[in-house]
């Protein structure tokens, strides 16, 4: 007599075991393309999402960028101008050179330093980086002549900033300096509003001779501002009114 209990289990045709597992696998075949749809919908939102968050960012972190290097540049930019100072210091000390003719005409002249006196070497008195300008790729400083229209208008904006005064270099012969480098102006007429400086030329610095300060070669507007200055190649850097 046959058993039929163990034909449950058997693997026939059409068993019930072998159906349940079909449909299963059919159940879940049918339920991973709605579950990857969902799942790309989601990334595309964040996605989006970060898209957002980034472009909202990007802004910040380039004005952040450039406040970065103004700064980079109103240090060097100094370190320029004490650098200048020290040379004519030591050229009408010890050369007895005066005006333009004690001035440096180039930056290596800055950079070879100034002799130490009873010495065989040259005191640096400037920073190979500091020759550089940050805020262009080229890295080349503008030079400002001795009574050049962008000292001109850098007198008179400082002038302005420092409510109708000009600075006065505590060193004698800065002071000096200052009187043939730059036309002496005893006061501005209008305390309203600053002057608007003239658009800067390449006939400030063009060709060689003495200079008194550098500048930036950008013409970007500035984060930062520098006596209330607001555009890079208006930051002058000299020795002419700093104490």
């Amino acid at each position: 007599m046959t058993n039929l209990s163990g034909w449950s289990n058997h693997k026939i045709c059409g068993s019930a075991s072998e159906r349940s597992v079909t449909a299963s696998r059919r159940g879940l075949a049918a339920e991973r393309p709605s579950e990857a749809g969902y799942t790309l919908v989601a990334l595309l939102a964040l996605m989006t999402v970060l898209s957002l968050f980034a472009m909202a960012i990007a802004p910040s972190v380039q004005q952040q960028a450039l406040r970065e290097r103004e700064k980079e540049a109103i240090f060097r930019g100094e370190q320029v101008a004490d650098a200048i100072k020290d040379y004519y210091r030591y050229r009408v000390g010890f050369t007895r050179q005066v005006g333009d003719n004690a001035l440096p005409t180039s930056m290596d002249q800055l950079l070879e330093g100034i002799p130490i006196p009873g010495g065989s070497k040259n005191r640096m008195i400037l920073r190979v980086s500091a020759a550089r300008d940050p805020l262009t790729i080229e890295g080349e400083w503008r030079f400002i002549r001795p009574r050049s229209e962008s000292l001109i208008d850098f007198q008179q904006s400082i002038m302005f900033y420092a409510g109708n005064v000009v600075p006065r270099p505590s060193d004698q012969q800065i002071a000096q300096l200052q009187q043939f480098a730059v036309p002496a102006l005893t006061s501005l007429v209008n305390l309203g509003t600053p002057s608007q400086p003239r658009k800067t030329s390449s006939l400030d610095d063009a060709g060689g001779g003495p200079f008194v300060g550098v500048a930036s070669r950008s013409s970007r507007a500035s984060v930062m501002t520098y006596y209330g200055i607001e555009q890079h190649d208006q930051w002058i850097f000299t020795p002419l009114f700093r104490n």
